[in-house]
């Protein structure tokens, strides 16, 4: 993706600056900042932050960074519009400093992404407002080249569930699983997990986000595999349940149907102008008329691209509208502690009159 691209999401971003009658936003999400501004897509760590944007009403905006990052920041930005902080200030005090001396108006702060302390000492001297959401409200709906990226990273995905069957023989364990799915991903083209494997053999199939452990495949148990993978940049998402051994017992028959009906009724709702309640309303009106929704316990599913948890999510509170180049994914699931369960994920891109499954 090149300049002209980041710059064109500045701009529009600019419209709601405008709208939202602020003077600047901080931009300091990670996965924000390169969606604006294609600088460095993760933080090193939980606690550290490769940098910040600073996204100006009047257009002028600055990328801020350490010197570590300085030659990188270089050579996608222009460097007499680099703020590198460096010295006895902290990074927080830096930019304070700065935006002190250039705004008149509002500072708008991406508040889910600050510390309490950071935002205490972001302040001093400002007023600043909360702004969290309003790059997101830009990234959820993908353009052209986001969608050719999310189809890659789809296509591996389906590559690799075709392949899992193989990968569940009697004696592996959970942990050898989820090695074998990451060295898949890296040797077709991936470079890297869009989030740890998760490999639930038997009753940790009915852990939605189980972590996979010495647990072994064996005949006659369910293994629950959810993975996905980034290719440039972008992130997939699935999720299969499979029966290792004889014939599936009717248990499992029967919640597994239950759970792809559920996503077939589900993907078939989903076109533009309906809420995310309202597909959410629909796989939970079935499995309430088959007594079963007790055994589901999370969302329907969850936007998706350069996080692999972004807007929309489909749940019973978000009224957000489905508008054209939404993806997300759907992914019902049913789980019985005492012997697993069933979960089918696919990622859902909505169309102009309806939706395509990616």
């Amino acid at each position: 993706m090149g300049a002209d691209l980041h710059a064109a999401r500045r701009g529009r971003a600019r419209l709601k600056l405008a709208a939202g009658k602020l003077d600047a936003l901080l931009v300091t999400l990670d996965a924000n900042r390169y969606y604006l501004s294609g600088f460095e897509l993760h933080d090193p760590q939980s606690n550290e932050s490769c940098g910040c944007l600073i996204l100006f009403a009047d257009g002028e905006d600055w990328l801020c960074t350490d010197p570590r990052y300085e030659e990188a920041a270089g050579r996608i930005w222009p460097r007499d519009r680099l703020l590198i902080y460096q010295g006895s200030a902290s990074a927080p005090e830096r930019l304070n400093e700065f935006l002190r001396g250039r705004l008149k108006g509002p500072l708008g702060l991406e508040t889910g992404a600050l510390s309490l302390a950071c935002g205490k000492i972001l302040s001093r001297g400002l007023r600043v407002r909360a702004a969290d959401g309003l790059v997101e409200s830009l990234r959820m709906i993908k353009d052209a080249e986001e969608i050719a990226r999310m189809r890659a990273a789809s296509d591996l995905n389906n590559k690799l569930m075709d392949l899992a069957p193989d990968l569940l023989t009697p004696g592996r364990s959970e942990k050898d699983i989820a090695w074998e799915i990451e060295r898949f991903y890296r040797q077709n083209g991936a470079e890297e997990l869009s989030f740890q494997s998760i490999v639930g053999i038997g009753s940790n199939a009915a852990l939605p986000h189980a972590r996979p452990g010495e647990d072994l495949v064996r005949e006659n148990v369910c293994v629950l595999i959810d993975c996905g993978c980034r290719v440039r940049d972008y992130c997939s998402d699935q999720t299969r349940t499979f029966w290792v051994g004889g014939r599936p017992p009717a248990l499992f028959r029967k919640a597994l149907d239950q759970v792809m009906e559920a996503q077939r009724l589900a993907i078939r709702a989903i076109r533009p102008g309906v809420s995310c309640k309202e597909v959410y309303a629909v796989v939970q009106d079935y499995f309430e008329d088959l007594g079963v929704f007790e055994h589901f316990n999370h969302g329907l599913g969850h936007g998706i691209g350069l996080q692999t948890h972004e807007p929309p999510a489909l749940n019973s509170r978000n009224e957000t509208l489905l508008e054209p180049g939404m993806i997300t994914s759907v992914e019902p699931g049913l789980y019985y502690p005492e012997w697993g369960g069933a979960r089918w994920e696919r990622l859902v891109l909505v169309t102009e009159d309806g939706c395509e499954a990616l």
